[in-house]
């Protein structure tokens, strides 16, 4: 497996698909925001032979291995490129920037470089991926799986840039450890941008079915409107420059946020929610929301 990282910051993975320079420009954005360490990343699957077991490989053409490592480096040098043109990066100072090459399974290699990196920033769909793909397989294996946080970026997210400057951050909040996580991640967000947050909470089945049985309706919203405002107090007090817009909902909540994702500029789910249970990779509102949503999503994760 590649060595460590040796300076947390963001790490991108990137092939030199149009979803990858659009992951690419919002992570040099992000670094350049924040201050930190861009690396980028190109990995170069082993090729795998066809032959039997009883069958002499003969080695790969020492053409096709060099036109390989020259695609991967070109790969990178327009990687590099792309950030040195980010307009956004130059307005806040251009991030240091590392880049790597690797020749090695691309899934495991960049969830193991995830051990050591504040984000994973990864496009929806790769090279090759067809168009009707909600998600590519890097990205769908990559975000159970990384051991930071994962920002997954569409390829159509730069379209609104200009509204986007000025739009909220929305998070989904339901109380598990996730979902807390989720909280911080897009609190922190939110005040780098320098915009509203949007925190949705949906009631729980449980709740919604006490309050129906025994006609409280208002009360037991009332009361979840009251959890979600003690879950935040908090957070509020900590960035008391991030303007919050508290919204509960009975029902649908991967629904509302993909709806509030429509006037967002980023969403932040949790990793999986209150239903998730231990061994479960993704949660189905996470995996609703990542696959649908055009708006970029982070997925709260750690180690």
């Amino acid at each position: 497996m590649p060595s460590p990282i040796t300076q947390r910051g963001i790490l991108v993975g990137i092939d030199g698909s149009p979803s990858s320079a659009s992951a690419l420009r919002w992570a040099a954005k992000d670094a350049a925001m924040r201050n930190v360490p861009l690396h980028l990343v190109h990995v170069l699957p082993a090729v795998v032979p066809t032959w039997t077991a009883a069958t002499a490989v003969p080695p790969m053409p020492a053409d096709v291995s060099r036109w390989r490592e020259a695609d991967g480096r070109q790969v990178i040098a327009d990687g590099v490129k792309i950030v040195e043109q980010t307009p956004q990066a130059q307005s806040h100072g251009q991030p240091e920037v590392t880049s790597r090459l690797f020749y090695s399974p691309t899934i495991p290699t960049l969830v193991d470089l995830s051990k050591e990196a504040d984000m994973l920033v990864v496009g929806c769909r790769g090279r090759g991926a067809v168009d009707r793909m909600l998600l590519g397989s890097v990205s769908s294996g990559v975000v159970p799986r990384a051991h930071c946080p994962v920002a997954v970026i569409h390829d159509d997210a730069e379209s609104s840039d200009e509204r986007a400057a000025s739009a909220p951050v929305v998070v989904g909040i339901d109380g598990s450890p996730a979902s807390e996580l989720a909280t911080a991640i897009a609190f922190d967000e939110a005040s780098w941008r320098g915009v509203r947050l949007v925190a949705l909470h949906a009631v729980s089945d449980a709740d919604l079915s006490f309050g129906v049985a025994s006609m409280e309706w208002s009360a037991t919203m009332a009361t979840a409107e009251q959890t979600l405002a003690e879950r935040l107090a908090g957070w509020q007090e900590r960035y008391p420059d991030v303007a919050v817009r508290r919204a509960v909902v009975a029902d649908r909540p991967a629904g509302r946020l993909l709806d509030e994702a429509g006037s967002a500029q980023l969403v932040v789910v949790g990793s999986h929610g209150r239903g998730g249970f231990a061994g479960m990779l993704l949660g189905s509102v996470s995996t609703a929301v990542v696959s649908a949503a055009r708006t970029p999503v982070i997925v709260a994760r750690q180690h």
